[in-house]
C-alpha cells in the first residue's frame, strides 16, 4: 500500500502535549508543510517568545530563539537586516503581540518589515491560567475577569487585523480560523502565501488565526468549537484585511516589460 500522508520533514518525531482541543498542532503542521513546500528549512528561522508559542521550538526542526515577552517583531526586524537571505517568522499568542508587545507589532507592520507574524488569538493568556487578554471577549469569563469581561472596566477586545490593515507599511494581513476542515485549508493558503510574501521580498504579512483553548476556557472541544463558530468569528470576522501583494506582482512585470522595451530599443 502506498504511504500517502505522514509527518512533515520539519516536524520533530515527538508527540505533542498540548492541552486536547488545542489549535497550536494543527498550526504546527501547517508551517511545517509550507516550510517543506517552498524548500526553505535549511534558511528559516522561527521567533517564539513567552506562552505557549514558546513549545514551538520543542516540535519544528528548523532554527528557532526564545526571546522575551512581546519581543519577537524587534527580534525578528534585527535577524532579518542582518541575514536577508533567511526567511524569518515569528509565532506569537494574543498576550504576547496583543498586549506587552502592541507596540512592537504596530511599529514592525508600519516600517513594513519583510518578515512573516502568525498570530494564534485564542481570547486569553493560556499557559499563565487562562487571564483576560486584549483578545478577550466582551461577557468572556478568565480567571481575572469571572463575572465576564466588560467594557467598563477593561475596554473592548483589540482588533489587530483591523487596527494593522490602516497602516501603509503591511503588504498582506488576514485572519482565519482553525474549527473546521475548510477553515483549516484555507487558514494554510493564507499561511503559504504569507511566507511566499517574504520570498518573493514583498513585505511585511500577518496572519491571524483563530484558535480553540479548552482547558482556559472551561469547556469540552466541541463546546469550544461552537464558541469560536458563533462568538469569536462574530465579533473578528475572517477574511483578507489588506493585500497589495498582487500589486507589487504586477508592477514588477510591468518594470520588467519595460526593461526588456528599453534593452532592445538600444540594440536596435
Amino acid at each position: 500500500m502506498k504511504k500517502v500522508f505522514g509527518r512533515s520533514a520539519c516536524l520533530k518525531d515527538k508527540p505533542f502535549r498540548y492541552c486536547p482541543g488545542c489549535s497550536h498542532g494543527v498550526l504546527h503542521r501547517i508551517i511545517a508543510e509550507t516550510i517543506d513546500r517552498f524548500d526553505i528549512r535549511d534558511r528559516t528561522i522561527g521567533i517564539a517568545p513567552v506562552g505557549c508559542a514558546v513549545f514551538a521550538y520543542d516540535y519544528l526542526d528548523i532554527d528557532m530563539i526564545e526571546v522575551p515577552h512581546g519581543r519577537p517583531p524587534a527580534v525578528a526586524t534585527g535577524m532579518k537586516r542582518s541575514r536577508p537571505e533567511s526567511v524569518i517568522f515569528s509565532y506569537q499568542g494574543d498576550g504576547d503581540l496583543a498586549a506587552i508587545g502592541t507596540a512592537e507589532i504596530i511599529h514592525a507592520a508600519a516600517r513594513g518589515e519583510n518578515i512573516t507574524v502568525i498570530f494564534v488569538n485564542n481570547g486569553n493568556y493560556g499557559m499563565t491560567g487562562g487571564q483576560m487578554a486584549p483578545t478577550t471577549l466582551i461577557g468572556q469569563k478568565t480567571t481575572t475577569t469571572p463575572s465576564g469581561r466588560t467594557v467598563k472596566e477593561a475596554g473592548h477586545p483589540l482588533k489587530v487585523c483591523e487596527m494593522l490593515a490602516t497602516l501603509d507599511g503591511p503588504a498582506y494581513i488576514e485572519r482565519v480560523s482553525l474549527d473546521s476542515p475548510k477553515n483549516v485549508i484555507a487558514a494554510k493558503k493564507a499561511i503559504q502565501k504569507a511566507f511566499k510574501n517574504q520570498i518573493d521580498g514583498t513585505g511585511f504579512s500577518l496572519v491571524e488565526a483563530l484558535s480553540m483553548c479548552p482547558t482556559d476556557w472551561c469547556m469540552t472541544p466541541v463546546q469550544a468549537l461552537d464558541w469560536v463558530r458563533n462568538r469569536m468569528m462574530q465579533y473578528y470576522p475572517l477574511g483578507v484585511y489588506k493585500d497589495t501583494s498582487q500589486k507589487s506582482e504586477v508592477k514588477s512585470q510591468e518594470s520588467e516589460v519595460r526593461s526588456q522595451k528599453t534593452e532592445d530599443r538600444t540594440k536596435n
